[in-house]
């Protein structure tokens, strides 16, 4: 997954930058969106399409990552976890990532919007998706907290929730036409390696206090 998404990231950034072929599934995906648009006589798929993009904004995925790491950190520390505190620094320094993660890139691709407004010198352009990126980053890495701690069953229910939570923002972006598709792709794919890096290294409570009882066994 992770090799996946890097050489997906490469890619598109890749096209991006050169102006490249890809880019047509851009707008073809645009032109296949208004489209379908076209045929709701109603307002409320584009109020829908709205609030889902809303989902990424600052507030309310920070914070939710910010709530997560404080009751992550209480079930850390009724788990008996040596470092039960970690899940709070961790989501608040995630929340410092993630404009890390974005910004520059926005700066140095400078992409145009699916408006066509143009970016001026020193603006950020559309290139990658912030919001999806604080989606997908913020309730990702809040699963992943809690899930350390939880049972299988809570495990699948957390990872599906942020799943679902980052493919709803990255579509209500499309939809809304505030996005183009490749930088929400771009945007999940930088998740996907955040939230692969930070599995590897965070630790298992309910693992690491197992090992401890084994070593006083022995």
């Amino acid at each position: 997954m992770p090799v996946v998404a890097a050489a997906v990231l490469l890619v598109v950034s890749w096209q991006v930058a050169v102006g490249g072929p890809l880019l047509g599934l851009d707008r073809w995906v645009r032109g296949a969106v208004h489209a379908v648009r076209g045929e709701f006589a109603s307002a409320l798929p584009d109020r829908f399409g709205h609030v889902l993009s809303d989902l990424g904004s600052s507030v309310p995925a920070i914070p939710v990552l910010v709530l997560a790491g404080v009751l992550a950190a209480w079930r850390w520390r009724r788990a008996g976890a040596g470092r039960w505190w970690l899940p709070l620094p961790v989501a608040v320094l995630t929340a410092g990532l993630i404009p890390l993660l974005v910004v520059p890139a926005k700066s140095a691709f400078a992409r145009p919007g699916p408006l066509g407004e143009p970016v001026a010198p020193g603006q950020w352009g559309w290139y990658p998706s912030g919001h999806t990126a604080t989606a997908a980053v913020s309730y990702g890495v809040a699963a992943l907290l809690l899930a350390r701690v939880a049972g299988s069953g809570a495990v699948r229910g957390l990872a599906s929730g942020a799943v679902l939570l980052a493919l709803g923002v990255g579509a209500g972006l499309v939809w809304s036409d505030f996005h183009w598709l490749l930088d929400v792709v771009a945007s999940w794919c930088l998740a996907v390696l955040v939230l692969w890096v930070l599995d590897r290294w965070l630790p298992r409570p309910g693992a690491a206090r197992g090992q401890a009882s084994g070593s006083s066994l022995r």
